[in-house]
């Protein structure tokens, strides 16, 4: 079992590139290797494969990363399932976990983050899950983006430690992570996880 994350930049034209795609590429450097685990193609698309555990986290690292640039945003799309077949550019790779990361793609309509695995109950329930998180997230600001981004990336450090690496007082980062929903986003990162080790 797999997962393939299928994602593109909203609003690509309002930015230039040279903001947010050395960013991205750092992000996906962090998951992987181009092109056999992660490629962007056409610009502003890209495809990134990761351990099912692992796709959430990527996902929400990725949002961070690009909402921290004004104006865009990135439309995202896990697909869980089987890879039949394996390619050296992942775009060129085949199997179940890339059709449901394509049918869910073609999908995201009023969402920018959703879920196809061969597991329709966790799909229905991770999905209310992640529209509810969306409520929060798609008003994150730069700020509370860059935020939220430090914070995943340093998962031991404490809100002393993360106010000294973004040269802000700990009462400015505590008050930001309630903001941003931190808490919350926890919670969704762990449940889905547990769901995932008894699923896979």
């Amino acid at each position: 079992m797999t997962s393939i994350i299928t994602g593109d930049i909203i609003n690509s034209k309002e930015s230039s590139p040279k903001n947010w795609l050395e960013a991205l590429k750092s992000i996906l450097n962090h998951f992987g290797k181009t092109p056999s685990q992660w490629e962007i193609y056409r610009g502003d698309s890209f495809q990134l494969e990761v351990t099912p555990s692992e796709a959430l986290h990527a996902c929400i690292l990725i949002k961070a990363t690009i909402k921290q640039f004004k104006n865009i945003d990135v439309r995202l799309a896990i697909g869980l399932g089987t890879k039949s077949f394996t390619s050296k550019n992942i775009t060129e790779s085949n199997g179940e976990a890339f059709i449901n990361s394509g049918e869910c793609f073609e999908n995201l309509k009023k969402t920018t983050l959703a879920i196809k695995s061969p597991f329709t109950e966790f799909d229905t329930t991770i999905n209310i899950m992640l529209e509810l998180a969306q409520l929060t997230i798609n008003h994150w600001t730069s700020t509370s983006s860059t935020l939220i981004k430090t914070t995943l990336e340093h998962p031991n450090y404490n809100q002393n430690e993360l106010a000294k690496l973004l040269d802000k007082t700990q009462g400015n980062i505590s008050q930001g992570l309630k903001r941003a929903g931190l808490d919350e986003l926890n919670k969704l990162l762990n449940y889905y996880k547990t769901q995932i080790q008894n699923l896979c």
